[in-house]
């Protein structure tokens, strides 16, 4: 998990918290608002906990979101480990770097949004051709969605939301 900044056409600010899951790079969520306190955080989890099943671990930074007893309460009355990235090393959360890069490329740097509707409706959009239709050469050129599909057919027992 990780946020990203960017501003409407009018100069009002915005974040999206981006959600991946490693092991396919497959994009979860992309929650947009001028806000995101760590309690709107934990109803996305919730949401893609609901939807996905319970992660074993989530990976993020050590930001003021990531710290709170909200979500820190959240993890663990889900049995989920916290697994922080040492500060001064992105590299550590490599995937979601490249995927928030991505996604600035595609959306964020590409268009200029008048509203929060306007960005939500376009990133989510472009959340599902990135997770469903794009090939991603370390899964085998596959999409992310059909690699995800042929992991349930064998039943991986690695599937979660993030490790």
């Amino acid at each position: 998990m990780d946020f990203t900044r960017d501003a409407l056409y009018q100069g009002r600010r915005l974040r999206t918290l981006n959600v991946i899951h490693d092991g396919i790079r497959e994009g979860l969520a992309i929650e947009v608002d001028t806000n995101l306190p760590v309690a709107r955080v934990a109803r996305v989890l919730e949401r893609l906990v609901s939807l996905r099943g319970t992660p074993k671990a989530l990976r993020s930074d050590s930001g003021l979101e990531f710290l709170a007893e909200v979500y820190t309460d959240w993890c663990q009355a889900k049995g989920i480990e916290m697994r922080y990235i040492q500060p001064g090393k992105p590299d550590q959360n490599a995937y979601v770097k490249r995927f928030n890069c991505s996604y600035r490329q595609e959306v964020l740097d590409a268009y200029l949004f008048a509203n929060l509707g306007e960005v939500r409706s376009i990133s989510e959009h472009w959340l599902t051709v990135y997770s469903e239709q794009r090939p991603h050469e370390a899964l085998g050129s596959s999409p992310r969605a059909v690699f995800r599909a042929k992991m349930r057919e064998t039943k991986n027992s690695n599937y979660g939301l993030s490790t």
